[in-house]
Order: C-alpha cells, then structure tokens, then sequence
C-alpha cells in the first residue's frame, strides 16, 4: 500500500474547501489532477472516502477517519520540515532525573533572555543517554560518562552526593554521614541511569542492594524506611518530599555532570549552553 503525502493533502483540501474545483484552486493544479488524485488515494486504500453529488462533497465514514488521521501526519511533516529549516529554534534537552537540580529555573531564565530565538524545552527520559539516542532531544544532561564513539560532551560541574533516607531514620538526625554508616543498609538503585552501585564501598563492606527504574518509585520506597539511595545533589533539589531527607557523604567522591550531543550533528546552541551551565556550576 503506497500512500503519498500529496494524496493526503488533496483529501484535506476537498474536505476543507467543500469542491474539486475550490480544491483545485487551492492546491494549483487542475480539477482533473484532484479527482485523479483522490482516486487514486482510493484505490491504494481500498475504501470510498467521498461522496459528490451535484451539490456537495461530504466525506463517508471511512473518510472521516481517514481525513483525520491525514491531518496529524500532514501536521506533523509541517513540524519536521519546519524545524529543520528553521535554524534551529528549538532546543531540547533530556535528562534522566533531576536536570540541573537548583540551577535549573536560573538556567531557563537566563537561555529566555539571552537567547530569544531559541525555544528551550526540557524533557526527562529515563535511558542510559538521557533521549539522546531515542531522538527525543539535541543535548542530554548526564552523570555516567557514555561509552560511545556516536557522542561528545563535556564536564559542566560537579555535585554532591547525597544520602536519601526516611525521616524517621536514625542517621536523619545527623548533619551528614559516611559512607560506613551505610553498609548495613539496603541501597536503592537504578543500573540504567543512576549514578551509585556498590563498587562505590570498599569491598567486604558493600550494601544489599534492591533496583528501580523510576525517581518516584525510588522515593516512594525511601520514605517507607525499608531502603536508603544515594544520588547527586541534583535530586534533592528538584524532588523535595514529605517524610524524607537529604544528607551529604562526605567521603564519597562528587559526581560530574556532563553535558553530551552527537558528535556528528551537534546543535548550534550547544557552546552557548555549556557556557552557561558551566557559569552556574561554577557560582556554587
């Protein structure tokens, strides 16, 4: 079955301008090349979508579905071809947690201000690549390295790592901790995307560990007192919640966020958003 995106557009022009010969105008061919067109639309769907009388054309009830389904593919071609030549003036940026943790809402004020032209757009994915290599973004925020050859990036700050448990946990009432005070815990982890795994303590002295694939899965358990996590600082910015607190690991290294595109179509705007991460990472 050979649909083509002309076909679609000579459907939606009968429908919307009520004749062949209105389509016509409308499309700039002729009324012949518009019942050609939607015959062979016909044709490939095997199914009458119009009827015409003398009077009228009125879409049948195939037709209706058809015409709108056409609508959101031809809505949708017009976003693609728009944005690729557009000069880019949409930037996304995926992340799998927590963003840029504080700094975010200073960040999407400062890009409003310095960069007009340029829609900036976050959006959370949680996969290994942040929606990078699912399309779903031009820039991904990151806090494990990507082994892959396909990426760049580069460092933008380092956080914290912080200690997520319930409030009614002992080690609550402490200022912060280390990482010995954990290892007869049982750590909540994400191996997809999350930033702890036991190789994290010395071996002989690692904690049981028990894995999730979503924040708000992870902080749901955590606020039950059955596990503990450990995350970037990020998190404990962006994902405040009743019944649970945030404690620094003194001895743990900090975590470095890195900010990564394709190597081989990076967006415009990427030295522009370093640059300006990197200030507010560096303002800590």
């Amino acid at each position: 079955m050979d649909v083509e995106l002309r076909q679609l557009r000579c459907l939606v022009a009968i429908v919307d301008e009520g004749t062949f010969t209105d389509a016509a105008i409308a499309l700039g061919v002729s009324q012949a090349a518009v019942s050609r067109t939607l015959a062979s639309l016909e044709r490939a769907l095997g199914a009458r979508l119009l009827r015409r009388t003398s009077r009228e054309v009125t879409p049948t009830a195939t037709g209706l579905r058809v015409v709108a389904h056409a609508r959101r593919v031809l809505g949708e071609v017009d976003d693609l071809v728009r944005e690729a030549t557009s000069g880019h003036a949409v930037l996304r940026i995926g992340y799998a947690w927590s963003a840029i943790g504080r700094h975010t809402p200073t960040f999407q004020r400062r890009w409003a201000q310095q960069h007009p032209g340029t829609d900036l757009h976050l959006i959370r994915v949680n996969s290994a690549t942040a929606g990078l290599a699912e399309g779903a973004c031009e820039l991904a925020v990151v806090r494990n390295p990507l082994d892959d050859r396909r990426f760049d990036g580069a460092i933008i700050g380092l956080e914290r790592r912080m200690c997520a448990l319930s409030a009614e946990d002992p080690l609550a009432a402490r200022r912060s901790l280390r990482l010995a005070d954990l290892s007869d815990r049982v750590l909540l982890i994400d191996r997809r995307t999350g930033t702890t795994t036991p190789e994290l303590w010395p071996p002989g002295s690692r904690p049981a560990t028990e894995e999730t694939h979503d924040v708000d899965d992870w902080l749901t358990v955590i606020s039950s007192g059955r596990c503990v996590g450990m995350t970037a600082e990020s998190t404990a910015h962006q994902y405040p919640r009743p019944g649970i607190v945030y404690r620094p690991v003194r001895d743990a290294e900090p975590i470095a966020v890195r900010l990564t595109w394709w190597k081989d179509d990076p967006h415009p705007a990427t030295q522009a958003a370093i640059e300006l991460l990197t200030e507010l990472y560096r303002g800590d």
